[in-house]
């Protein structure tokens, strides 16, 4: 007697055939259906066959026709602190201690949380606090503004072949240092920009500023055609620094360092084979109370009438919050189907039928290669690993930018991609999510597709002289 043995089959092979046979029911349902309306063809007059082909047209022109412009991405710069501009940890202990000579808990808080920082001894701070005590006036700042921004800018036309005369919009956005005259306009009378350039200066809006820029082109962009855009992001830290005795506000002290980016979009067709990445979907949201928004992130005066930004003890809990409202957004415009039904199912679940289920998160590697989320500190990267599921490969760009490059607020997002694509990672079709948390409390977050495989080495890139070193073990506390 014949008998046959069948190997088992594992939850991963469910998993499989699941998702194989969810996320193409689409054509297998259109197959039978395209064939039945190709044999009704065969039936009809030459007027009906001709009626019919007039209405697939014009269906086509209107869908075509309504469709938004392609935005592209077609290259930006990241800036890359001199040397000389370097903060090692024991230059900023012997700072603290002159400055905090009065508090010495204050400085033994700050060395602590270096400790735990997941920072390293080659981030830079701005010139002004290489001055004993620190000098952060707005004459300094403005120093800080020219040494990033114009450096970027240059950068960004020498590598692309843009001129100040081809700028359409040009947009800045800086959280906390908002002079008269404008950034933006610093920008435009620098490089002597047509006076009709759409023109925007956005600030107080924290560390997720850069991607409310970039929702703000794509808006521009698709209302004016054939148009380039240029996106600055970046954070002044020369007034932000602190030199009072309240431990929150001590903080961002410790973490927010010397940084910038700069970011060329266009809707122009010929950009297609040169552009990077193309821009599918962007989504702002925003979460909490106001007096939750209020206490999340804020720049205050303590009791000695000292500015400085506070940063709330449950900033990584709020994070988290603001991450779920997000997904629920920006996850059916990305996830395959299979993932969709699996949410849905666990909503009704848990929210009609009262079941006791954990709540059901997406596995959003079906629907990005790549993730790129702030590097706003070593417990909102845990915390964002946590909420979506990620593997330390996915979260790796973000540790190692907070690493080398410190928090460099809006612009963190764009020292993670320019990492994974210094690790010759990013490939043609690749889809990458940025995600940038800020005061408010937002979440912004942008899906890019890889318009074609960017070859490595990157010559001029933030990672130029140190990508080989990477990625590297960082200890949970490092003792000074």
């Amino acid at each position: 007697m014949l008998s046959f043995t069948f190997p088992a089959l594992g939850l991963n092979h469910v998993k499989f055939a699941y998702r194989c046979l969810i996320d193409h029911i689409l054509p297998v349902i259109l197959i039978p259906i395209v064939a039945i309306t190709a044999t009704c063809f065969l039936h009809l007059s030459l007027i009906q066959l001709l009626l019919s082909f007039f209405t697939i047209i014009f269906i086509f022109t209107v869908y075509f026709v309504s469709k938004p412009n392609t935005i592209y991405l077609v290259d930006y710069i990241c800036y890359n602190p001199p040397k000389a501009l370097r903060s090692p940890f024991s230059f900023f202990m012997e700072s603290s201690k002159i400055y905090l000579k009065n508090n010495p808990k204050s400085v033994e808080f700050q060395m602590r949380i270096l400790e735990r920082s997941g920072l390293s001894e080659e981030t830079c701070l701005a010139p002004g606090f290489h001055y004993m005590p620190p000098k952060t006036t707005i004459d300094d700042s403005r120093v800080e503004t020219e040494l990033v921004v114009f450096s970027i800018v240059d950068s960004l036309f020498k590598k692309t072949n843009l001129k100040p005369k081809d700028v359409d919009i040009l947009i800045v956005n800086c959280s906390v240092f908002s002079p008269i005259p404008s950034l933006v306009s610093m920008v435009m009378n620098k490089y002597k920009m047509r006076s009709n350039v759409k023109c925007y200066n956005l600030s107080g809006m924290g560390c997720s500023a850069g991607l409310i820029a970039i929702d703000l082109a794509r808006s521009l962009l698709n209302n004016h055609p054939n148009s380039n855009a240029v996106v600055i992001s970046t954070e002044i830290i020369t007034p932000n620094y602190y030199e009072g005795n309240d431990r929150s506000m001590l903080l961002p002290n410790c973490l927010f360092r010397l940084g910038g980016a700069a970011i060329f979009l266009s809707n122009k067709r010929h950009e297609h084979h040169c552009a990077k990445y193309k821009l599918v979907n962007i989504v702002r949201t925003h979460t909490g109370s106001h007096e939750e928004s209020y206490k999340s992130i804020h720049q205050i005066e303590d009791h000695e009438g000292k500015l400085g930004i506070r940063l709330s003890k449950n900033l990584s809990v709020i994070a988290g919050r603001a991450l779920k409202t997000n997904i629920m957004k920006i996850g059916p415009s990305v996830l395959p189907v299979s993932e969709q039904l699996l949410y849905v199912l666990n909503l009704i679940g848990t929210k009609i039928f009262k079941r006791k289920w954990k709540p059901y998160i997406p596995d959003f590697t079906q629907a990005f290669e790549h993730f790129c989320i702030h590097a706003g500190g070593r417990a909102v990267i845990n915390e964002m690993q946590k909420n979506l599921g990620l593997s330390d490969e996915h979260i790796e760009p973000s540790r190692m930018t907070l690493h080398r490059f410190g928090n460099t607020s809006s612009s963190s997002l764009w020292y993670e991609l320019s990492y994974l694509e210094s690790k010759g990672r990013m490939k043609k079709g690749d889809r990458v999510w940025q995600i940038a948390l800020g005061s408010g409390f937002k979440c912004n977050s942008a899906v890019w597709r890889c318009n074609r495989s960017v070859k490595t080495p990157l010559a001029g890139g933030p990672w130029e002289d140190c990508v080989d070193h990477y990625p590297v073990i960082i200890p949970e506390v490092v003792k000074l």
